[in-house]
């Protein structure tokens, strides 16, 4: 199985840590994509999704990483990895004051790798597409 969003072991470790202490929580980043990107972490009822922003997929089950739909359209070529990286940035992220924050990282497929994904969403194997549509 291909999946569109992985993650370091430093940032499950820290999303696991979150969610202890605030119960469900997703991601957003809106922005600029790619490498070194800002995406934020946010308690489930923070923040208001909108219609069209698009779900990549999950970080770890039950963790949402959602994104504007600009930023999906930029992103439909790459797979995107969770990080974590040192200092604060001074945001409304859940994991400010951990001294540290969440970094994307993100790489192109391979032309297998493309092909794969492409059968995998065919079949309704992925929940790329706007939030609250079926996958």
């Amino acid at each position: 199985m291909i999946h569109r969003v992985t993650a370091t072991e430093a940032a499950l470790a820290l999303v696991q840590r979150l969610k202890d202490r605030h119960g469900a929580v997703f991601f957003y980043q809106a922005g600029a994509g790619g490498d070194g990107g800002a995406p934020m972490c946010y308690a489930e009822g923070d923040m208001a999704l909108l219609p069209d922003d698009v779900c990549l997929g999950e970080v770890m089950a039950g963790v949402p990483f959602h994104v504007s739909c600009a930023q999906g359209d930029r992103l439909v070529g790459s797979q995107l990895t969770l990080d974590v990286a040192p200092g604060s940035r001074g945001t409304f992220s859940l994991e400010e004051g951990e001294g540290v924050h969440f970094v994307s990282r993100t790489r192109l497929w391979t032309d297998e790798e493309w092909q794969a994904l492409e059968a995998q969403e065919a079949r309704g194997l992925l929940p790329p597409g706007p939030v609250g549509t079926a996958g």
